[in-house]
């Protein structure tokens, strides 16, 4: 049970709602509402002030995932049609080295003060994915040259945001040393809908049997190569998804601080083997309101308790 955070001074609440580890740190705070871009100390003293409160819990930094909905002043981004479908995430840093350069010689610079991993955004490609770890190698081997101390264990992995990633995973897997399944993007993506319009919001909704057999895939070709699989998107932090998600056998959830009670309470009431031997039976339907209704009977029958939670949070399109 990890959390997603975006400042610094987020670790401390981590830590009241009894979270283990940042699942998620999101870097995009370091360039909004600002005319600069951050330098590399400040970006070190920011990883490193997260790493230090965390350790040894692991601590995951998502590199610049910026474009789609944010866009800082300190950046001159274009003006695009469909900006969740351009410019943003590891496009823009593949092709700016030297903001991408700067933020991994901080991530590095930062390793050695606790369990720290360096995470992708928005892989669509394994070419992608061998730029970006080639960008990696070369910061590093400069850091070893500078005579800097950096952690030489650090692992690197990729976010599951795109279907053609998820699609591409025996091509990623030598690449990348854990997988985290963004299921906001994921969605959106998978069902061509913009959960942001009225219109087609309906159509957004986690359980439909094309996004639950896309993270099935994902953990089951993970797994075969020892691998692990976190889900970070808004369905981790939704009590209404936590059975399937478990039964999918994903290793790891991460969501917002405040999720994480009621979360590690419900997972505590399941039994394991009964909720794959469910996500099995789910999977096998093909309309996501069949999936809902069988989930939530599930739900209460194993956690009693959870009824009044999951009135409030069963609503689809909402995660």
């Amino acid at each position: 049970m990890a959390a997603n955070i975006e400042l610094p001074e987020e670790v401390i609440s981590v830590k009241q709602y009894g979270g283990h580890g940042i699942g998620l740190y999101r870097t995009e705070f370091l360039y909004m509402n600002r005319r600069d871009l951050p330098t590399e100390d400040e970006q070190f003293l920011a990883y490193r002030k997260v790493v230090e409160e965390s350790a040894p819990d692991p601590v995951i930094i998502r590199t610049l995932d910026i474009g789609g909905d944010k866009f800082p002043s300190s950046i001159r981004m274009p003006k695009e049609r469909n900006p969740f479908m351009g410019w943003r995430a590891i496009r823009f840093s593949l092709e700016q080295p030297e903001i991408f350069h700067t933020q991994l010689r901080a991530m590095l610079r930062a390793s050695i003060y606790g369990n720290l991993s360096i995470m992708f955004p928005m892989i669509s490609e394994v070419r992608e994915m061998k730029l970006a770890c080639a960008a990696f190698n070369q910061v590093r081997d400069q850091l070893r040259a500078e005579g800097v101390e950096i952690n030489d264990q650090i692992q690197v992995g990729t976010m599951i945001e795109v279907p053609s990633a998820a699609l591409v995973m025996d091509g990623l897997l030598p690449l990348a040393d854990f997988f985290s399944i963004g299921t906001n993007d994921l969605i959106q993506y998978t069902l061509a809908t913009d959960r942001g319009n009225e219109r087609t919001a309906y159509l957004y909704d986690p359980l439909h049997p094309g996004v639950l057999r896309l993270i099935r895939n994902v953990v089951s070709i993970a797994h075969q190569a020892g691998k692990k699989v976190s889900v970070c998107g808004e369905m981790a932090g939704s009590i209404e998804f936590t059975l399937i998600l478990v039964g999918l056998m994903v290793d790891e959830l991460s969501m917002s601080p405040i999720a994480i009670p009621g979360i590690k309470r419900l997972i505590r009431s399941i039994s394991y083997e009964e909720a794959v031997g469910i996500a099995e039976k789910a999977l096998a339907m093909n309309e996501p309101e069949e999936i809902r209704e069988y989930l939530l009977s599930e739900t209460r029958r194993m956690a009693p308790w959870s009824a009044d939670l999951l009135s409030m949070d069963s609503r689809p399109a909402s995660a």
